[in-house]
């Protein structure tokens, strides 16, 4: 039976015209090219006439066709598609078709009520956190985000003291550079950091919180850049030098030691049953985060990186649970991650902020800092027996736009499975950060 539907697709596919089946093998996102551009046309026409439905159904239409054409495209350019083009383009161009008008409201409204509303961003970070958590080998996972907080602590330190510095020798005076340019940098994103950040510096200065919002925000958005760059420079780097690199693993493991098994490949059959499971456990333990943070202050999505930490090295979770969550994050970062960048250039990159904030002192400032903490990593790594150049990726999201950060860094680096690492990095070197610096400018205004 199943040879001769074989020999039927077969014969189907010689009836097909040339330029047909080769337009059948070129993929746009998780589609043939032609099934793309038939079902872009209706979407397309549905946002002209503004049609398109205000609810999640229209908000994944819309970045589901933009993040999957951006990427694509991203991916298929010479020399730059090694150096973040699916990732910089996915945020970017949507942000400028934003900046000159050319995304009517009707769109913008179906994009927010997914990404702002609904708050995609958070399923998509809490089913790639515990699904990558969940699928780790628990010892290399433990020791891994311990030792993380070595380089991401020296990382901080060392960028604070060399942006001050730089931008104090440039003019721009080193109360300004540090409170407005380096600790937005390291702040770990805008909802997480600059927010709250600028609560903190209005309620001392007196100034509006909306207004140091639009001057704190540039410095964020550039430094986010400048990581997603160095990241694929590093991804290429640890092609060249593969001594330097753990191809994805942070923690250096040998044939002898008793972690090598982590580095396997895992067979384990596609089960979509057990990626419902997976579901239901990423949005309990972004719940149990929340309340925690209740109690203890700490942010949410740490505690719940603590959480699932913590479940995976007792293994009280069953196996075929883990797997269903290990399987699920690969579904979703691997038709997700573009799209959900696209949504995040429509909605949360005010490129109008960021051009009125520009000058050459400015971009050497935040270019500073991301790469202090970046070569800090790679520096400190060797003491603590991590790979550098994971160690070194994972430092870079501390100077990115948070969970948005992490996934443009992670994804153009192909390093997706250090992304428990890369939010530990974010959240809470940027929850520090910001408590840090609210009462040091306190102290001295």
């Amino acid at each position: 039976m199943e040879s001769e539907l074989r020999s039927k697709d077969a014969a189907q596919e010689n009836k097909t015209p040339n330029f047909l089946v080769k337009w059948m093998k070129i993929r746009v996102g998780s589609v043939p090219l032609p099934v793309y551009l038939a079902l872009s046309v209706v979407i397309v026409a549905a946002g002209i006439l503004q049609q398109l439905p205000v609810n999640m159904l229209g908000g994944f239409a819309v970045i589901l066709t933009l993040g999957w054409l951006l990427g694509t495209i991203g991916a298929n350019i010479p020399f730059l598609k090694n150096f973040g083009a699916p990732a910089i383009l996915s945020l970017l161009v949507p942000s400028i078709l934003v900046f000159f008008n050319l995304v009517n409201k009707n769109i913008l409204a179906s994009a927010d009520i997914l990404m702002k509303q609904a708050n995609f961003l958070y399923f998509y970070i809490a089913c790639l956190v515990c699904g990558s958590i969940l699928g780790m080998n628990r010892k290399i996972l433990v020791q891994g985000l311990l030792k993380m907080i070595v380089p991401m602590m020296a990382g901080m330190i060392c960028a604070m003291g060399v942006g001050t510095a730089v931008g104090t020798l440039l003019g721009l005076g080193w109360q300004h550079t540090l409170f407005f340019i380096v600790t937005p940098v390291l702040a770990g994103g805008i909802g997480e950091g600059i927010l709250p950040l600028s609560l903190g510096y209005g309620a001392i200065t007196g100034t509006s919180s909306a207004q140091l919002v639009a001057q704190l925000i540039p410095a964020t958005i550039i430094g986010n850049f400048f990581a997603i760059t160095c990241a694929a420079l590093l991804a290429r780097f640890g092609e060249k030098y593969p001594k330097y690199s753990g191809q994805g693993q942070l923690v250096k493991t040998t044939n002898q030691d008793d972690l090598a098994d982590a580095i396997k490949e895992d067979k384990t059959p596609l089960d979509i049953k057990l990626m419902g499971g997976g579901v239901l456990v990423a949005c309990t333990l972004f719940i149990a985060g929340g309340l925690l943070q209740k109690v203890t202050g700490f942010p949410g999505p740490v505690l719940m990186i603590i959480l699932a930490a913590a479940l995976k090295y007792i293994n009280i979770i069953p196996k075929e649970t883990q797997v269903g969550s290990k399987q699920l994050y690969q579904f979703i970062s691997g038709n997700f991650t573009f799209p959900l960048m696209a949504g995040l250039g429509l909605l949360y990159i005010p490129l109008k902020d960021v051009v009125g904030m520009l000058s050459w002192q400015y971009f050497i400032v935040v270019i500073s800092v991301v790469f202090t903490v970046i070569a800090t990593g790679f520096s400190v790594a060797r003491f603590m027996k991590m790979h550098p150049v994971e160690a070194a990726i994972v430092s870079a999201c501390q100077s990115g736009m948070g969970g948005t950060g992490d996934v443009a860094i992670l994804s153009t680096a192909n390093r997706m499975n250090l992304m428990p690492f890369a939010q530990v990095a974010t959240r809470l070197g940027g929850a520090i950060t910001v408590i840090t610096m609210t009462a040091i400018l306190r102290m001295i205004f």
